[in-house]
């Protein structure tokens, strides 16, 4: 599929300042607002400190700005012929996890190259956007449900989820089949496909109790149903949460006054648990206005999906939407109980050079989507490599 240097209704703007001056500014500031939060929290659970945390946050974050306005700037057609190698890629990246992953917190999920840390489970999501975006392009509505297209779908997410289930790692997992899933209902899904499919999961799921489901992840079902059974060991983590959240009241404890945090008795506090922290800290005032801020995320995402003239464009902000509001659902729920603990971090506010630089990608994407709104991309390009 050829590419021209021309976009837009007039064909204007063509060039990288024009490009830029066309960008959602309102969007990339709401992303660094939300950023700034995760540096002061970091900060404040370091005793006050930019080390450890909060000095390489912020590093990764001016190296992941420019990445993610550098996608922006390129043509969104590019982003549909990448779709599949970047996919392939990060599956391989998966399969490389089993053999020379190194183990975390019983878990294989990372890559070393170099001195980088690379979690190909987190590159995956925004693989998995960009392949699914590009499949289901060239698939008319009508014929998303069809048993050959719907099977070809669900293949795509069915594979990288199961290596991310063998790692284990279940959290991403479930944002890989709950997103990808989520794209397809959007394509055009049937609600007669929907509905029996949800009885089939939910009959199976006394058989993935038993026999998918690892030890480690069953206990932290049994803890979510009754954390004060053992509220020193299993239960210890979600109790110290809602000690916390529940101390915070409703304007909080003060910048770095927060006791759960700062005597350490909270876990995981600069990356599951940063939720809680803000809440210790700053109260249901601040969880709110950082809810705001997420609010106006997804909403300008939103609009970007809704503005936008290609399918494979709207398939690739609402994915990169649905997939920020999953992360910000289960951290969220987690860090209050309301789930088990399944790993998860709060998007661009946790401690993580991986899970950062990919949300900022994906939010390149959006961009580069919103910048090249008026590109019309032929169905028939899908079938293309």
């Amino acid at each position: 599929m050829p590419l021209n240097d021309s976009y837009g209704p007039t064909g204007r703007e063509t060039r990288l300042l024009g490009k830029l001056r066309s960008l959602n500014w309102t969007l990339v500031g709401l992303i660094t607002a939300v950023c700034c939060i995760g540096f002061g929290l970091l900060y404040s659970v370091a005793g006050m400190s930019l080390e450890p945390w909060a000095d390489r946050q912020m590093l990764r974050f001016a190296v992941g700005v420019m990445i993610m306005i550098g996608i922006a700037v390129v043509d969104v057609r590019w982003w549909f012929q990448l779709a599949y190698p970047i996919y392939g890629i990060s599956l391989l990246l998966l399969v490389a996890v089993e053999f020379v992953g190194r183990m975390g917190k019983g878990a294989e999920r990372w890559i070393d190259v170099g001195p980088l840390q690379l979690q190909p489970s987190e590159l995956m999501k925004i693989a998995l956007i960009l392949a699914l975006a590009r499949f289901l392009h060239g698939v008319l509505v009508d014929d998303v449900s069809r048993p050959t297209r719907l099977f070809m779908a669900v293949l795509l997410i069915a594979l990288p989820a199961g290596l991310v289930l063998i790692q284990p790692n279940l959290g991403t997992a479930l944002i890989l089949i709950v997103g990808g899933c989520g794209l397809i209902f959007l394509a055009g899904l049937s609600w007669k496909i929907i509905l029996p499919v949800v009885a089939l999961i939910v009959a199976a799921v006394p058989v993935g109790w038993e026999f998918v489901l690892k030890d480690y992840q069953k206990q932290r079902v049994y803890t979510f149903l009754d954390p004060d059974s053992d509220p020193l060991g299993a239960g210890y983590n979600i109790t110290q949460s809602k000690i916390a959240l529940g101390s915070g009241g409703l304007f909080g404890k003060g910048f770095g006054e927060g006791t759960q945090s700062r005597l350490n008795f909270l876990p995981e506090k600069q990356t599951d648990f940063i939720f809680t922290v803000l809440g210790e800290e700053f109260g249901l005032f601040g969880l709110l206005i950082l809810m705001g801020l997420f609010t106006a995320i997804l909403y300008q995402g939103v609009q970007v999906a809704l503005d936008t003239r290609s399918q494979f464009g709207r398939l690739v902000a609402m994915g990169v939407c649905l997939n920020f509001l999953l992360y910000i659902l289960i951290n969220t729920s987690m860090s209050m109980g309301l789930i088990p603990v399944v790993g998860i971090p709060l998007p661009l506010v946790s401690y993580g050079g991986t899970a950062l630089l990919t949300v900022l990608f994906g939010f390149g994407l959006l961009l580069s989507v919103q910048v090249h709104r008026a590109v019309d991309i032929p169905r028939s390009a899908a079938a293309l490599i």
